[in-house]
């Protein structure tokens, strides 16, 4: 999608740049005004997450369908998960290490039974609630179409990888539903570019509720867990995902540059979803195959986050710094143990990471619950990172997936890294080896939508 010679004031990036920064101010000097603006970013958010379950559906199944080999499904999958399992570990144990190297709630002192336990008794109540088992269940819908409804990106990927084997096994006699898939997901993807067009008012919004309501100052109280969170968060994206960016044959920074309009939303919004159909779109036009985008992006928000899980480590040992509690070895292993499957078992779940540091609190008794409510102000400004750290976690592990199962375009990867992407094409490749009665009319009528 090259810019050309398109003024900046017309590019999407730099409007949302201006949204952030008048939201900003709005909330500053008019904090009231400022909070009053939530509906502005709920609404675009909420109409972004109208269109991702469509999305994920149509990209999944017609891209399984046009596999001839489905066992490359398996391997696309089993590889994503060894990935997500290697770097979200990585990610708790670096939060830990840096916890106890620079120590930022050390010297607090504060005494648990000072803290507001009603501040995080929510949270609590919802981390007691989230169980393994109910999240596997949880993953099947009701129905097949309630999978759609349900706002769960793991039952559309189900249902999704479901409907693209059925009618991969069906061929050809369901070529006539695979070629009204492929037409859909264009309407689908031309929805996506008109609901973009709403980001900057949408950034706006939700920076000024975040500024007006919190206020700039609640971050001065807790400076040094704010600052050692993003400092971490950005030396895990430069050297440990830039290393595996490097050692696949890319350049992180051309990545991040490349995805600056996707990072921008996310920072305005603290919400990475509302980037998550752009996402995908922009890793097929890097060179990663449908399915692979398919399968690894949808799984990658719940399974591989990145930013969620330095935070979770390191907030717990700030928690326990701070109320002059010593965690041995032992328990700080068994800290990280814990989060590796609670971090699991919220995936999917609204504010994921203060949930799923309460459940990993909860099981670690050596650290009250209650210390939550040292960090509840200040979680809203904390989230942006995880937000951002996550969705660049995720873009890296899809084209690393794409190259370990050689379905990556390096043509296609490096003129989009270097500001002059390839556009799609009409459909993609496995169209051309169809058969059936309606291919070449379908074909036909594909052509003339482009």
């Amino acid at each position: 999608m090259p810019q050309g010679r398109t003024p900046i004031y017309k590019r999407l990036y730099a409007q949302v740049v201006a949204a952030i920064i008048v939201g900003a101010l709005a909330g500053h000097f008019f904090p009231e005004f400022g909070a009053s603006l939530k509906p502005l970013g709920d609404a675009f958010i909420n109409l972004v997450k109208m269109i991702i379950a469509p999305v994920i559906f149509v990209t999944v199944a017609t891209g399984i369908a046009g596999m001839k080999d489905m066992s490359s499904v398996g391997s696309v999958a089993w590889k994503a998960f060894a990935y997500f399992l290697f770097f979200s570990t990585l990610a708790l144990i670096v939060g830990l290490v840096v916890a106890n190297v620079v120590q930022p709630g050390a010297g607090l002192n504060i005494d648990p039974a000072t803290l507001d336990t009603e501040a995080v008794a929510n949270y609590a109540s919802t981390a007691e609630e989230t169980t393994i088992s109910g999240f596997l269940l949880g993953i099947i819908p009701t129905t097949f179409f309630s999978a759609v409804t349900s706002g769960s990106i793991l039952q559309v990927l189900l249902v999704a990888i479901l409907s693209g084997v059925a009618i991969a096994a069906t061929r050809p006699h369901s070529d006539l539903v695979f070629d009204v898939l492929g037409s859909f997901s264009q309407v689908i993807f031309k929805l996506v570019h008109m609901l973009m067009k709403l980001a900057p008012i949408g950034a706006f919004g939700a920076i000024a509720f975040t500024i007006g309501e919190f206020g700039i100052g609640s971050l001065a109280s807790l400076a040094a867990l704010v600052g050692t969170f993003y400092l971490t968060s950005f030396v895990f994206v430069l050297v440990v995902l830039g290393t595996m960016a490097w050692a696949t044959g890319f350049s992180i920074f051309a990545l991040i540059k490349y995805l600056r309009e996707e990072l921008l939303l996310v920072l305005g919004t603290s919400s990475s979803e509302a980037a998550l159909p752009s996402l995908m779109e922009k890793m097929e036009i890097a060179g990663c195959r449908k399915t692979v985008v398919g399968l690894v992006v949808p799984t990658g928000y719940s399974f591989n986050l990145d930013g969620t899980n330095i935070y979770m480590t390191l907030a717990a040992l700030f928690i326990a710094q701070a109320v002059s509690i010593d965690l041995s070895l032992g328990e700080q292993i068994a800290l990280v143990l814990v989060a590796m499957i609670s971090s699991k078992g919220a995936a999917g779940v609204t504010g994921a990471g203060f949930v799923i540091l309460a459940a990993t609190l909860s099981v670690v008794p050596s650290v009250p619950v209650a210390g939550m409510a040292l960090i509840l102000g200040i979680d809203r400004f904390m989230s942006e990172c995880r937000a951002l750290t996550n969705f660049i976690g995720n873009a890296v592990a899809t084209i690393v997936v794409a190259r370990w199962e050689n379905a990556l375009d390096r043509e296609r990867l490096v003129a989009a890294l270097a500001g002059n992407p390839m556009p799609l094409p009409e459909q993609d490749i496995e169209r051309h080896e169809r058969s059936g009665p309606h291919s070449e009319a379908i074909d036909a009528k594909l052509g003339g939508l482009a």
